[in-house]
């Protein structure tokens, strides 16, 4: 993210901020693959000590969209103005003055992404509650057209060529999806690795940069096949039916041909680094996955 006098770009960055911030510290944190994140620990005025979150997006994204820290931004605030649970932005920095690419500071809340198994069905109601309450909001109220749609990110998906042929052959047979929903937020990338929580209690959505306007069934597609991956079929299952209690005036006719969408865009698991054991458990589970939609 930064020049070797890292402490020194980040103590720029903070007096941006607000000219008589400190830093105090910076130090790692996991962002996934598609971004870049430091937690800093700031001294305000008057000796209070706050914490941040610097998401700096990688070469793919900022190749896609190089305005995606300011649009974050803006989302963010639209999410809190109607009561979602993401962090507070505070800052972008686009100017290029300090680094390379812009950047986004965020508020740093405590949680954790773990799931006690004892937490596991109610957590997954919290999950499904939380995406409805999203899949709910006005979006008309907005102007959202940073936004992309959802045929720009079929089209780019669709190209991908290493993926299962069969799942190809078969978005490509009914692309583009008959209209049977009204477009909504989406999230973009909704799983549990995505959601922090604390006291059994879902504290905050993160990580919004995959945020577009499309069929609720593409986020609940999403987080069916990563719950399968990371809890299994009767947790899939059982995600997907609390989210249908909840959201009962959506048409789930086309929900096979998000599921394929899904293993799509999940494809290249294969090359995130995971156990062998883990990976071969994810393998029978996207293959089952597959199959269940095609089927």
């Amino acid at each position: 993210m930064c020049r070797p006098n890292e402490e020194k770009d980040f103590e720029i960055l903070v007096k941006k901020i607000h000219p008589d911030n400190k830093l105090n510290k910076v130090w790692d944190l996991k962002g996934g693959s598609s971004a870049e994140v430091k937690g800093l620990e700031v001294e305000r005025p008057g000796g209070h000590i706050l914490k941040m979150v610097v998401r700096q997006h990688g070469d793919a994204d900022f190749s896609r969209n190089p305005n995606m820290a300011a649009d974050e931004l803006m989302l963010l605030k639209v999410l809190i103005s109607e009561g979602i649970l993401v962090p507070s932005p505070y800052y972008p920095e686009n100017t290029g003055e300090i680094f390379s690419r812009p950047c986004l500071v965020i508020e740093f809340i405590e949680g954790t992404t773990e799931i006690p198994a004892e937490m596991e069905k109610g957590y997954l109601e919290l999950l499904a509650v939380e995406l409805a309450k999203i899949h709910r909001l006005d979006i008309s109220k907005y102007n959202l057209t940073f936004l992309p749609r959802k045929e720009e990110m079929f089209a780019e998906m669709l190209e991908k060529v290493d993926a299962d042929d069969a799942v190809l052959e078969a978005l490509k047979s009914v692309f583009p999806f008959p209209e049977r929903n009204t477009d909504v937020l989406l999230h973009g990338d909704y799983w549990p690795g995505n959601i922090l929580w604390s006291d059994g209690k879902i504290v905050s959505i993160i990580d919004w940069e995959d945020a577009w306007i499309g069929d609720p069934l593409a986020d609940l597609a999403n987080g069916r096949l990563e719950i399968l991956f990371q809890l299994g079929k009767d947790a899939m299952i059982y995600f997907t039916e609390q989210y249908k209690s909840v959201m009962t005036k959506v048409d789930y006719s086309n929900l096979p041909y998000w599921d394929l969408w899904a293993a799509l865009r999940l494809s290249k698991f294969t090359e995130w680094g995971l156990d062998e054991n883990i990976l071969k458990t994810m393998k029978e589970r996207i293959n089952w996955f597959i199959s269940q939609a095609i089927d």
